[in-house]
């Protein structure tokens, strides 16, 4: 007896621990008679994927790789060291814009990105009418090309031209670059897809005065560290997604000084520029997003790794990139947010998902660290509890937790970073995404923010992938 009592450890000597995992009649009946059950919320792999899984899982280098690719995006240095217009960093010749998202061709652009286009072609002389800027987009007469192409990102519609200004972020660490355009401000403009006078003018203004002043400021500050930036501000109440109100301060507060002592900008400009600048919350998202980039762009390109590293959409459709595939896209149709409408809009006026601001939630900011900014639930809908699970069930699918982005609401502990496909695939969980909601109708702006989630369907043909060169 006592040998077959320690080869059961035991067992049947002490109150059973019960787990269960699945459906959950089990743990009911359990419960219904007082038995302590640890539910487990836990479901099988879809269907089709079991190989596939096992093909990547079981790769002997596959954990080497993945961690090789998370450190290198949370050990990025991003620092802003300069503004530029898009013609001079991009090299873009006129007619060529950038866009969100994955490839996309006219025929298939939604209201916001044909809106969009139809302002740049307005902002760039290459038409003098919306009407004839539409019909010169159906002909062709604009290249079309993704922002992440270029180490770009661009919010919502995300057009570039070439006359647009830009922030050139370089990654001290690892040595790449990223840019993002100047952000224009909420309401009625270009990245959500109005085109109207106003919208050209305040363009025009940016390209004349904004960007020179910008470019001045930072050329006089030095390299600024952007990480220690966005850290700073996720413990100000931040997610550097749709809440950036403490980031902006804090990235005024570094180049206010430079830009009043800069010579070449007078005065009056310079107080034009901050003014413009603290009148908008969300003027630090830019510079922030090609942070981001930077950070996701350090992780690219390791053989092996099923890191992401950019999610992305252009109104139409919802793509992302991995590690280890190169640059494939695997797209499916973009969805439309669940989140609260201004005004009189509702959902039936809500176009499908759009822009590469996603690329903070990539490096493990915006959604992923809803958890540091509960003030954000009063914009995106939900309540402070929501916040809180939805970052912590990002710990499901994500690599490493980042060691400088901490949320003091969860004892500093760091955002979740990395998003793993095999992860996503595994478990079900989507990553959560918030984010502004743009009108369906080209010219209509922003009618709501809410929260999104990516087509399931991309993880998994990108685990495919994964397997087919393991």
């Amino acid at each position: 007896m006592n040998d077959q009592r320690h080869r059961l450890g035991g067992l049947l000597t002490r109150d059973p621990a019960v787990v269960a995992a699945g459906v959950e009649v089990l743990a009911g009946a359990l419960a219904e008679q007082a038995v302590p059950v640890e539910t487990v919320d836990w479901r099988p792999p879809p269907a089709g994927t079991e190989q596939a899984l096992a093909a990547v899982l079981g790769d002997p280098g596959h954990a080497d790789a993945n961690a090789r690719a998370v450190r290198r995006m949370v050990t990025a240095r991003p620092h802003l060291v300069d503004v530029r217009p898009a013609r001079e960093v991009l090299g873009l010749d006129p007619g060529t814009f950038l866009h969100a998202g994955p490839p996309l061709e006219w025929e298939r652009a939604s209201g916001p990105m044909r809106g969009a286009l139809i302002g740049a072609m307005l902002l760039e002389g290459l038409a003098e009418t919306p009407l004839g800027a539409e019909r010169e987009l159906e002909r062709g007469a604009a290249t079309l090309e993704p922002c992440h192409h270029h180490a770009t990102v661009g919010p919502m519609a995300g057009v570039v031209s070439p006359s647009m200004w830009m922030w050139v972020v370089e990654d001290t660490e690892h040595g790449g670059r990223s840019y993002c355009s100047l952000n224009e401000g909420l309401g009625k403009v270009l990245r959500y897809g109005a085109y109207g006078p106003e919208v050209i003018e305040r363009l025009t203004w940016m390209g004349e005065v904004l960007g020179p002043a910008l470019q001045a400021a930072v050329r006089r500050h030095g390299p600024l560290d952007l990480m220690s930036v966005i850290a700073q501000a996720l413990q100000m109440g931040d997610e550097l997604h749709n809440r950036n109100r403490a980031a902006t301060s804090l990235l005024l507060r570094e180049l206010a000084p430079d830009l009043a002592a800069a010579e070449d900008v007078p005065r009056g400009l310079a107080a034009e520029a901050l003014r413009f600048a603290a009148g908008n919350e969300h003027f630090f998202l830019n510079p922030g997003m090609a942070a981001a980039k930077a950070c996701a762009d350090a992780a690219r390109g390791v053989p092996g790794s099923s890191l992401v590293v950019a999610m992305a959409r252009n109104g139409t459709d919802f793509g992302i990139q991995v590690s280890g595939t190169g640059d494939r896209w695997f797209t499916a149709p973009a969805g439309v947010p669940d989140g609260l409408y201004l005004g009189d809009y509702g959902p039936d006026d809500a176009n499908p998902d759009i822009g590469d601001s996603t690329i903070t939630e990539t490096a493990g900011m915006g959604g992923f660290a809803l958890a540091a900014a509960p003030a954000i639930v009063r914009f995106v809908g939900g309540e402070v509890p929501d916040a809180v699970a939805a970052t912590q069930r990002m710990y499901e699918i994500t690599l490493a937790e980042h060691p400088s982005l901490q949320i003091p609401l969860l004892s500093f502990r760091g955002t979740p970073a990395g998003i793993d496909v095999t992860r996503v695939v595994r478990t079900g969980i989507l990553p959560v995404i918030d984010t502004g909601i743009a009108g369906r109708e080209a010219g209509t702006g922003q009618v709501g923010a809410g929260l999104v989630e990516p087509p399931a369907e991309i993880f998994a043909d990108a685990l495919h992938a994964l397997a087919e060169s393991a």
